[in-house]
């Protein structure tokens, strides 16, 4: 066997719907959101999972928890997987973003990965954290099906730093919509992508409703 690392986006929040900068915010799922958590719980139920690990916020506990519930796994909580730290543009439109921080905006959005929004944090900084916690599973397990529940820009530049990708353009090489599945397999060549943004075990409903 190997090992398969299982990246969740959290569910659906008020901001993933209206594109609002929420990193460090911490608000709930929405209806929809929670729905999403069942629909994947009940599609993937049956994966001999094992381990769970979750960044430390409302809206990825629980996206977490129906699956831990009908499987029995306990969540392992890690602040590296934590979402970018936004900084002053926190619960801020992009719009608001443009008019009140337009020289950080641009710098951020030309090359993040050493740029940082106003008081925030870099993909490079992401990076730093978040494979620390990559690291501790790849040494704890070396085969198995480990899912790592987590935020856009994190599991993103995750997956950047695995594939060897540019973090600067982990914002045009990888989507990630809510509460969509990417699958990276360690194989004997190193990390392979083998889902990237699955959404497929959701119902038409859900998987057609807009956000970001």
């Amino acid at each position: 066997m190997s090992l398969h690392l299982y990246f969740l986006r959290h569910g659906e929040t008020i901001y993933s719907q209206t594109g609002g900068y929420c990193g460090e915010l911490d608000p709930d799922l929405t209806p929809e959101g929670l729905q999403m958590a069942k629909a994947f719980a009940n599609a993937h139920q049956s994966v001999p999972w094992t381990a769970v690990y979750v960044s430390p916020m409302k809206r990825t506990i629980a996206t977490a928890k129906p699956l831990c519930e009908v499987t029995g796994m306990e969540m392992q909580l890690r602040d590296g997987l934590k979402e970018i730290r936004y900084g002053q543009w926190e619960g801020k439109t992009q719009e608001d973003v443009k008019k009140d921080y337009l020289e950080d905006y641009i710098n951020w959005m030309t090359e993040p990965a050493w740029n940082a929004p106003t008081g925030g944090e870099t993909a490079i900084e992401i990076a730093s954290r978040a494979s620390l916690v990559i690291a501790e599973i790849e040494n704890r397990y070396t085969d198995g099906n480990v899912l790592v529940v987590s935020h856009k820009a994190t599991i993103r530049i995750i997956l950047c730093n695995l594939l060897g990708v540019d973090l600067g353009r982990y914002r045009d090489r990888i989507d990630c919509p809510a509460a969509s599945l990417s699958v990276v397999k360690f194989d004997v060549h190193g990390p392979l992508l083998q889902r990237l943004g699955d959404r497929s075990y959701m119902d038409e409903t859900l998987r057609s409703r807009p956000g970001t």
